[in-house]
C-alpha cells in the first residue's frame, strides 16, 4: 500500500485561538478563504446551533471547483476541540485537513497551521480508479494542497485580523 503523503504550514494571526477556532470551524465560511473549496454545509441534523461549536462526527458537503471541474465532497468531523483542533476527512478517509491552533503572547495572538494528509487509502483509491494516470493525479492534488494552503492561511489571518 502507498505511503501517505502530508503536508502542513503555519501562520501567526493577532487573534485569541477561541476566536481563531471558531472562524476556521464554520465550515460554512470556507469559500471565504479556499482557492479550490468554493462553499460548504452541514449535513441538516449536523448544523450546529448559532453560537455552538461543530460536533465530532457531524457531516458536511463541500463544492470543490477548478479549471477543468466542479465536484462535491462529502466530509465527517474528527476532531472538534475548540480553541486546539478542528479536523475532517473527506470521504472514506482518503484526505484529512486539520487546522491545530496554538496560543500565542499570552492567548492574545494565535499559530495556526493546516495540515493535509492524502491516505493511503486515498492514494490506492486513486490508483484504482485512475490507473494509468493515477500519479499524474496524486501529484496535482499534491500541489494544490502545497500551493493552497499557504493562500488559505493568509486570507484566514486577513480574515481574522480584520
Amino acid at each position: 500500500m502507498a505511503t501517505a503523503r502530508t503536508h502542513s504550514e503555519s501562520i501567526e494571526i493577532a487573534a485569541t485561538p477561541a476566536e481563531v477556532y471558531a472562524l476556521v470551524s464554520d465550515v460554512t465560511r470556507t469559500g471565504e478563504w479556499s482557492p479550490v473549496c468554493k462553499e460548504c454545509w452541514w449535513d441538516e441534523a449536523d448544523a450546529p446551533a448559532p453560537g455552538d461549536s461543530p460536533r465530532l462526527g457531524a457531516h458536511f458537503t463541500g463544492r470543490n471547483e477548478t479549471p477543468d471541474r466542479t465536484w462535491e465532497t462529502r466530509s465527517q468531523v474528527v476532531v472538534a476541540d475548540p480553541g486546539r483542533e478542528f479536523a475532517w476527512v473527506v470521504g472514506q478517509g482518503f484526505v484529512r485537513w486539520g487546522y491545530v491552533l496554538r496560543a500565542l503572547d499570552g492567548g492574545a495572538a494565535t499559530e495556526l497551521t493546516e495540515t493535509w494528509e492524502f491516505t493511503p487509502e486515498g492514494l490506492a483509491a486513486f490508483e484504482q480508479r485512475y490507473g494509468e494516470d493515477a500519479g499524474r493525479e496524486i501529484e496535482a492534488r499534491t500541489t494544490m494542497a502545497h500551493e493552497g494552503i499557504p493562500a488559505t492561511l493568509a486570507k484566514i489571518k486577513d480574515i481574522a485580523e480584520s
